[in-house]
């Protein structure tokens, strides 16, 4: 049995599953608190997982960069407030190098597996045929990629400037969902798609995350067969198979 935990910016959801991937409870969901010291955050799952059947392991979805269970950089959990508040500096210095893995191993007292939330994400929907791109939109934008189902080292793609000095986390992100609707945001969504295109020159993409439901049906049409919109469920039913990921350094287990 397995507690996989899906780390937001906005929200904390986790569910059970079997050994088929197959949820052995109704998932539950509580807002991510601001400010989130790692201490804190190890309370929160602890929560979680107290409200849910016993588990043998977890796997823990995390935002940010993610290598080897270590947290590199995240971009929410260091803020006042939450997404796009100013970051305190003393949680920056928290984050930066927390052993995620081994303190969420401690802290729930069974094995645990931590990686990038995307990468978790990509675990539940990935064929394991050719390149597959999975990119996760909701507080700012996800990215995963697999060859023939081997997950590669992680890229905070979310980061990379697009224009306007924007990045792509702030250009496709939620609150710009908010201000321009859903309609022009979905026309950037394919912007964004057709400029990736020619950079990873993938088999299949994946749109995932809580607002790849929100791609208006014209925009959708108009994207191609080689991409696929995915349930958001994919973040906890990922919990499972990313035990069996083989990885190419960037993440997975030790």
């Amino acid at each position: 049995m397995t507690l996989a935990i899906d780390c937001g910016g906005t929200g904390l959801k986790a569910s059970v599953l079997d050994i088929d991937g197959t949820l052995r409870a109704k998932p539950v969901r509580v807002p991510t608190p601001y400010p989130l010291p790692t201490e804190r955050f190890l309370d929160a799952l602890a929560g979680l997982a107290a409200d849910l059947p016993r588990a043998d392991r977890a796997t823990v979805g995390v935002p940010g960069m993610i290598r080897h269970g270590v947290v590199i950089v995240t971009p929410h959990y260091v803020t006042e407030s939450g997404p796009r508040s100013k970051p305190v500096p003393a949680l920056v210095e928290e984050w930066t190098g927390f052993d995620a893995q081994a303190a969420i191993t401690t802290r729930l007292g069974m094995p645990s597996l931590v990686l990038n939330d995307a990468e978790v994400h990509g675990a539940g929907v990935v064929t394991g045929v050719g390149l597959e791109l999975v990119l996760t939109l909701g507080t700012g934008l996800g990215c995963a990629l697999f060859d023939g189902g081997r997950l590669a080292p992680h890229l905070e793609l979310s980061q990379a400037p697009v224009k306007w000095g924007l990045s792509y986390d702030t250009y496709i992100g939620d609150k710009e969902r908010r201000r321009l609707g859903p309609a022009f945001w979905s026309r950037r969504v394919r912007r964004v798609v057709e400029a990736l295109r020619p950079v990873f020159v993938w088999d299949r993409l994946y749109l995932g995350g809580g607002n790849a439901r929100v791609i208006s049906p014209e925009v959708l049409a108009g994207l191609g067969d080689d991409v696929v919109i995915v349930p958001n469920t994919a973040g906890i039913v990922g919990g499972v198979r990313a035990w069996d990921l083989d990885t190419a350094g960037g993440g997975g287990r030790r």
